[in-house]
């Protein structure tokens, strides 16, 4: 447990030995899984999520001294110290392996462009890792458009995916500019184009500059999970052996073998089991000693891709990898060192391409909850009659609502459900009225929520199924497709946390909604991994929730579902003395950039708004001056919702 906000937040006599098994889900919802996949960078301190790092800052805090900006809807915050922290522990870990092993061959890395292309984020991407001379991986012409402005000069960029003409030609101009450059061909018709822009680009010059050559090869080995399709012989890129022999007597034929520099494999993102990684090792390592034997004396280095796994679970059962990067590192460096002595080659330059394990820490989406849609089951909004008016079986209800204790808990929670379908028989059968139907539907609601609070220490797989009856429905103001489509289209599941109130013990079992026009925009509850929200009244009080590991993918993949559009983003940067300052804060769209960005030409769209209050019979002309300044101050703003809320409000006590 991080702080010391639940320890004395529970009465005593519902403390309990957090080693036990009973108390296993409690103590997941002390940090919310935080010790699981927060890697030390976020902390509770009593009451809020803060920032493990200089002066330690709530997240909360920093939220608010944005929207005291008059910023509105979700906010994505990035932290760059984070991206600093990812970078080094990869180098690093890499580096102590070699020196255990007493590897000859260096260390390198690069980041695919294909995981945040966004500026804020690759400004602060270079800058934390200039030291290390981290360098870019680009999959289009675009993305190398980005590399070869940014990467700094000697530091690598490799270039991958499908190539025409003129991609090819814009890496032989990054490497004439100076950059360390290799493109890596996935097909044989790629290196035929290479060999002749290298004509053209070298031709009868006494210096000639080409980019270095990597092959990439189409494994037998694959990966496992969602991404195994990546490696084996079914994947969408790379080299078979009959075409990596075909590429090695071309380049010798073309006397570019010296050229030929790099061997280059991916089985797959987030590789959640070490085990076909060490096989693919095995694989491609062959595959550069064989080439090596036969002549590529210039083929130094292998690189093998991405897939370094990010840990997104908040509960230990449902980890999503099976080894630290300390084995990763191992185990890469020891394969190839064996199969380099085993062969009697050099040992290679080994390159890495890991994205998600660098950039999904660092961002972490902060959006407030507008509305609970399930308040109305509350004592409160019973309409009883008067005793002896209501029907029998209701009366009953509310005896056991009023009796129940742990001692009959069970008894009268199964009581409570058999009458319930009972009754609602009756209103079926027209033998009992709206109001007693309302009656039944909070009483019972009551009593299962009463029974699983006093039960609670009970891991039975009927109280699961009726934490999903009483689950709250949050309203939260952002886009699933927008913020999070990975969880939308693959089921990917995210960090999720209140970022304040954690003194309190959260009971509510909580499924989220989104505020998009559709019916998938919702992560909804499973009992198998329960997410249990505060009870709040958002009339008096604000209430965040946090998205955390968000900074991979999920920026570049969203879409404007609704359109909906990237949320405003601040970069949170810390000085010397551990005090923050907010940076780089861009608005999320307003409603006519979307539009103009859809190609509508906003100028008519403009026109058209005018003309309809302008000459509508229906408005006088003061109040058509009144109406156009609000549709302009409309305009002016973004699609996300505006909470009701004071901006000042203080959090009771």
């Amino acid at each position: 447990m991080h702080g010391d906000g639940f320890a004395n937040a529970f009465p005593a006599a519902v403390r309990c030995d957090l080693q036990a098994k009973s108390c296993e889900r409690a103590a997941m919802h002390d940090d919310y899984g935080l010790s699981i996949w927060g890697e030390e960078n976020f902390t509770i301190r009593g009451d809020t999520v803060n920032v493990r790092y200089g002066k330690e800052p709530s997240l909360l805090e920093i939220t608010r001294a944005i929207r005291e900006q008059g910023y509105r809807g979700p906010l994505l915050l990035r932290f760059p110290h984070i991206l600093r922290k990812q970078i080094d522990t990869l180098y690093d870990t890499f580096a102590q392996a070699r020196k255990d092993f007493g590897y000859k061959g260096s260390f390198h890395a690069v980041f695919p462009l294909k995981v945040n292309q966004f500026p804020n984020f690759v400004h602060h991407l270079i800058e934390v890792s200039r030291e290390r001379r981290y360098g870019l991986e680009a999959g289009s012409k675009a993305e190398l458009i980005i590399a070869m402005a940014k990467t700094p000069m000697g530091a690598p960029i490799t270039v991958n995916g499908f190539k025409d003409r003129e991609m090819i030609a814009l890496a032989f101009i990054a490497a004439k500019s100076g950059h360390n450059i290799t493109l890596t061909i996935e097909g044989i018709n790629e290196l035929e184009t290479i060999v002749e822009v290298n004509r053209e680009f070298n031709a009868s010059r006494p210096d000639p500059v080409t980019p270095r050559i990597g092959m990439r090869i189409r494994l037998h080995s694959s990966g496992i999970g969602i991404w195994a399709k990546s490696g084996g012989f079914g994947s969408k890129f790379g080299l078979t052996s009959t075409e990596v022999l075909e590429a090695y007597e071309i380049l010798r034929r073309e006397n570019l073998l010296d050229a030929l520099g790099m061997i280059h494999f991916h089985i797959g993102s987030q590789m959640g089991e070490i085990g076909p990684l060490k096989k693919a090792l095995r694989e491609a390592g062959n595959i550069y000693a064989e080439l090596k034997r036969r002549g590529a004396e210039g083929l130094n280095a292998i690189n093998i891709g991405g897939g370094l796994a990010v840990e997104y679970s908040q509960h230990r059962p449902n980890g999503n990898r099976n080894y630290s990067i300390k084995e990763f590192a191992n185990d890469v460096v020891f394969a190839m060192q064996e199969i380099a002595r085993q062969k009697e080659v050099d040992e290679p330059d080994i390159y890495t391409e890991s994205g998600r394990f660098i950039a999904a820490p660092h961002a972490v989406l902060v959006a407030p909850v507008l509305e609970l849609f399930s308040q109305e089951y509350h004592e409160r909004s019973l309409r009883l009659k008067e005793r002896g008016k209501n029907p029998p079986l209701v009366e009953e209800l509310h005896d056991l609502y009023r009796a129940i204790r742990r001692t009959n808990a069970r008894e009268y929670l199964h009581d409570a459900l058999d009458h319930m379908e009972s009754l609602l028989t009756l209103f079926d059968l027209g033998y009992i009225d709206l109001e007693d139907r309302s009656n039944t539907e909070i009483l019972v609601n009551l009593i299962v929520k009463k029974a699983i609070r006093l039960l609670e220490n009970e891991d039975t797989g009927e109280l699961k199924r009726l934490q999903d009856r009483i689950q709250e429905k949050y309203l939260v103001n952002f886009s699933i497709f927008q913020s999070l489509p990975d969880f939308w289209g693959l089921g990917q599941h995210f960090p999720v946390m209140p970022i304040h109130r954690l003194k309190r013990r959260p009971t509510r079992p909580a499924s989220i909604w989104d505020i998009t026009c559709d019916s998938d925009g919702e992560i909804p509850f499973d009992p198998d991994a329960p997410l249990l929200l505060h009870d709040v009244d958002v009339e008096e009080e604000e209430y965040f929730l946090g998205f955390f590991l968000t900074g991979a993918y999920q920026e570049v993949l969203g879409m404007r579902h609704n359109l909906f559009t990237h949320p405003t983003e601040a970069v949170v940067v810390f000085d010397e003395e551990g005090d923050y300052t907010i940076e780089g804060i861009i608005e999320a769209q307003n409603l006519m950039d979307v539009l103009e960005d859809l190609e509508y030409d906003t100028g008519l769209v403009d026109k058209a708004l005018k003309n309809n209050i302008e000459d509508s019979p229906l408005i006088d002309e003061a109040e058509k001056q009144e109406l156009l300044g609000k549709l302009y101050l409309y305009l002016s703003e973004n699609s996300y919702l505006k909470t009701i809320q004071s901006l000042t409000r203080s959090e009771p006590a």
